[in-house]
């Protein structure tokens, strides 16, 4: 009891006397207080992470790293700029509170070179080995050498001979001239699309090799320095080579078994065991590595490269640290380098002109020596002069080779902010040059335009422009997957292309018969009439950041064959029988529109499909009642449709981009309940209001492709402004005979026409950028455009409805409904459609935003106003177009929104 009693007193006191220390009685929160430092602390690192991320926000609208950021940050907050403000360091980075500082950044940055040894993928190495060796090689001897040399001057200029030994320095500056910043070098290969090339392929082959060798010349030369003596140097460097050894030839095994036995290795990454096992391991190798008087960064990056990449397995344990090592210590780390860089001390010409050569000197080593090997290894100028520059990158890898130079007396503070200045200028220059040496124009894709060839000739194809007209079936899809979200709607879509590839389908085989049969009818005919199959391409989009898992993922080339999302597709198609082209690309979210819009060019593609993910549940919708006369519209209210992520501005903003700078039909897919429930993937309805234009004759031919396959049904409504008809708008069931086509063949010749006469300004849209965003803005029509699409709907009306059409068989129903509200009564008709709940209503609408028959400006508002207020976003309106607005929030109905591309298959011209 008597101990009780003394433990609850002494807490008491603690917690008075800390009440006593608060703000509130006046204390100074930024007082250091050795026994209670983290308050301090927390002021610290939330200065230096939040300074640094505004610093890093507007570097990265010029390209640059992050680590730029993080070092012209940590020199701003040093004595070269804020440290002049008065009492300023005194107060925010008192010197009894480095320590601490140092503390935390040395421990992440032994989990950064962890990092850095999990990206190290010897593998990569075998990929031009032969080119990527001798690059290396050269790029590391000649920049020592020339570095050499250059330390001979700054040695007699600035270091006191007394302190540091001439060989220690010039082989220092011999390392720091040669290394090269593996890690920043993927980042920089990954975000300008590179690593797809031939020279994204041998520079990161060299790099590994660079980036090897430079660690282990520098463990040796801080071995060397702590030694003293060559026999107690000798002995520290066959220590540490013992120590990788025994991490290669028996700790590594070891983990790898103890890793396939808890299933680590199976794709799913480590589990808390294994990843608590392998933490371990990187302190006891640093504590070792210290120990013996290396340094304990070295520890952390050996065990980083005995890693396995098995399953993916780096890539996830990456991913499982990055955060807190990237966020919180890096950039402490860089703020301490900062506060040790004065550049107030290169105050004369002789010190700015040794910077100047020393920069020269970096930057020309390595530049020239790896662009003239590469030039000999057979690559071209531009691609050598990329591989040059590119090699010659330092970034963070470079600083902490600096930093540990000051830490063991090799530089003074003069020589390294010298130093600290060449790092930043070879970093910061790395991306502009690298752009204007080998712009996209000039780059080689290793294997695409092959892969493009031999897709063409297996289809038949022949140009976008040619190939796609002359033909309603739409048969090269680019479907784009961002998140698993996507991929039930996707699936559903591929599942309704299904009836012109799978062959265990009693109706392709049909379809098949009378293909040969038609061949052989029009042999002589000028236009092939080759069938040709559905292919689709899946394109899987990561955005690129700041996260080493990331560049991993992309670097390693293994990711499209290890990416779930893509796994998961391509065995759907496989399985289906429709040929799946997976395809991953990591770009800057900025990009993403670019690169869906170049990978749509690249393959072909004349339909590109984007899904827009919605939560699968709705709200009632009660308030439309009145407005649509829909009794019953189903739930949702528009706030609560677009809850998730995809319904971000700023993912409307990237669909709008496609929309407007693809020359491929683009649709897109908004998912609301496909793939889940009781939803049977054998039956689907289609509703389609048909209102004229381009894009609503696109939405009506893949509404009939659609219909090809069995199980798959239509309602197709042509909506007409005008007076009600009575009796009620007539419905008509197509059961005609196959064989007559004859009216149809006189109806394709009058649209040719008509299409014709509309001109390529049919497809010519600007874009304006009111908020920085694109958006799609049509002309207006003339009169001659209005009578060309109005003509061309009813052509193709005819085309597909007609008793004597070769459609006739497909279970479609065509009806018109020419009505006042045509938004409303179109709305009203879905509704009222009955199918099971095993057979889901998707409806199938144009954008109308080119060329539309009818404008519906004032009907929209109407409905807009009977939802509640600030409901409804302009810019999904503007998005997807009013029609689909109307039915997305009047319904809880699926909707796929079809945009006409300049490269779209005519309708009427099968």
């Amino acid at each position: 009891m008597t101990v009780l009693k003394n433990t609850v007193f002494a807490a008491t006191a603690a917690l008075q006397k800390r009440a006593g220390e608060g703000v509130l009685q006046g204390s100074n929160p930024a007082h250091f207080n050795a026994a209670n430092p983290i308050t301090l602390f927390i002021i610290q690192a939330s200065f230096i992470i939040i300074f640094t991320r505004i610093l890093g926000f507007f570097l990265q609208k010029i390209r640059q790293p992050r680590v730029i950021a993080e070092v012209v940050g940590g020199i701003i907050l040093g004595p070269t700029v804020m440290g002049r403000i008065p009492h300023f360091t005194e107060n925010i980075f008192p010197s009894p509170s480095l320590p601490y500082l140092n503390l935390v950044s040395t421990i992440g940055l032994v989990l950064f070179l962890f990092l850095v040894g999990l990206e190290v993928d010897l593998r990569v190495v075998k990929k031009n080995a032969k080119a990527s060796a001798l690059i290396s090689s050269i790029g590391m001897v000649l920049p020592f050498g020339a570095g050499a040399a250059v330390g001979v001057g700054l040695y007699r200029e600035f270091i006191n001979e007394d302190e540091v030994s001439f060989g220690h320095f010039l082989l220092f500056i011999g390392v720091a001239m040669s290394i090269t910043a593996f890690p920043v070098l993927c980042r920089i290969l990954t975000e300008l699309k590179l690593l797809e090339t031939p020279v994204g392929v041998v520079v990161l082959s060299a790099g590994v090799g660079n980036d090897v060798v430079g660690w282990i010349l520098l463990a040796l030369t801080v071995a060397l320095v702590n030694a003293g003596q060559g026999i107690t140097a000798l002995y520290i460097l066959l220590v540490a080579v013992g120590w990788t050894l025994v991490l290669i030839f028996a700790v590594r095994p070891a983990f790898i078994w103890l890793a396939r036995r808890s299933g680590s290795l199976d794709g799913q990454g480590p589990t808390q065991g294994v990843m608590t096992i392998a933490i371990l391991l990187v302190f006891v190798s640093a504590f070792v590595t210290d120990i013996i008087g290396v340094h304990p960064i070295f520890g952390g990056f050996l065990v980083g490269v005995i890693m396995p990449h098995e399953g993916g397995f780096a890539i996830i344990m990456a991913e499982k640290i990055e955060d807190i090592v990237s966020i919180l210590f890096l950039p402490i780390y860089f703020a301490l380098s900062g506060l040790r860089t004065n550049l107030g001390l290169l105050d004369d010409g002789i010190v700015w002109a040794y910077t100047i050569l020393v920069i020269a000197v970096a930057f020309a080593s390595k530049f020239g020596g790896c662009a003239l090997t590469a030039n000999a290894c057979r690559f071209n100028w531009r691609e050598s002069l990329a591989i040059g520059t590119l090699m010659s990158c330092k970034g963070l890898v470079e600083l902490i080779v600096l930093n540990i130079g000051l830490q063991a007396g090799i530089l003074d503070d003069r020589v390294f902010a010298l130093m600290v200045l060449m790092a930043l200028a070879t970093t910061f220059l790395t991306t502009p040059l690298t752009l204007w040496a080998y712009p996209p124009q000039h780059r080689k894709p290793l294997s695409l335009s092959n892969k493009v060839a031999e897709k063409d000739a297996e289809s038949g194809s022949t140009s976008p422009d040619n190939g796609a007209r002359g033909r309603a079936r739409t048969n090269k899809f680019l479907l784009v997957l961002q998140k698993m979200d996507h991929v039930p709607a996707l699936m559903h879509f591929v599942e309704l292309l299904r009836s012109s590839s799978s062959s265990s389908d009693a109706g392709a085989e049909i379809a098949l018969a009378k293909d040969k049969k038609e061949k052989r009818r029009s042999s002589l005919s000028a236009r092939p009439s080759r069938r040709q199959t559905v292919t689709v391409d899946a394109l899987r989009l990561i955005e690129l950041t700041e996260r080493t898992s990331v560049v991993m993922k992309s670097s390693e080339g293994i990711i499209a064959r290890v990416d779930p999302i893509l796994n998961i597709f391509t065995t759907f198609g496989r399985l289906n029988r429709i040929p799946v082209s997976p395809a991953l690309s990591i770009v800057n979210q900025d990009s993403f529109s670019d690169t869906v819009v170049e990978r749509a060019d690249e393959v072909g593609a004349e339909l590109v499909v984007v899904p827009w993910s919605t939560a699968a549940a709705s709200a009632n919708a009660a308030a439309l009642e009145d407005a649509t006369g829909a009794p019953g519209a189903s739930s949702n209210p528009f706030d609560s449709i677009f809850a998730g992520s995809g319904s971000s501005p700023r993912y409307s903003h990237f669909l709008r981009r496609v929309l407007a700078d693809s020359q491929a039909s683009v649709a897109i897919f908004i998912d609301r309940g496909f793939g889940s429930g009781d939803v049977n993937w054998e039956g689907q309805h289609i509703f389609l209001p048909f209102f004229g234009g381009p894009d609503d004759r696109a939405a009506l031919a893949l509404c009939i492709q659609f219909c090809a396959r069995p199980g798959v049904s239509a309602t197709i409504v042509r909506v007409q402004r005008g007076e009600e008809e009575t009796p009620e708008s007539q419905l008509s069931k197509v059961r005609t005979d196959l064989s007559s086509d004859a009216p149809t063949r006189a109806s394709d010749c009058s649209a040719a026409a008509a299409m014709q006469s509309l001109g390529a300004a049919h497809y010519q849209l600007t874009t304006a950028s009111a908020s920085a965003f694109p958006d799609t803005i049509y002309g207006q029509q003339s009169t001659q455009q209005r009578l060309a699409s109005d003509t061309a709907d009813n052509l193709a009306w005819e085309h597909f409805s007609s008793r004597s059409s070769s459609f006739a068989s497909l279970d479609v129903t065509f009806a018109d409904l020419r009505t006042p509200r045509p938004l409303a009564d179109a709305l009203k008709r879905a509704t009222e459609i009955s199918t099971p709940a095993t057979r889901p209503v998707l409806v199938v609408v144009g954008r109308g935003r080119k060329l539309a028959s009818e404008s519906h400006r004032e009907e929209i508002a109407s409905l807009l106003a009977a939802v509640p207020q600030n409901a409804v976003g302009t810019e999904v309106r503007k998005t997807i177009g009013d029609p689909a607005t109307a039915f997305l929030i009047g319904s809880n109905k699926s909707l796929l929104v079809v945009q006409a591309g300049p490269r779209a298959p005519d309708v009427t011209l099968e």
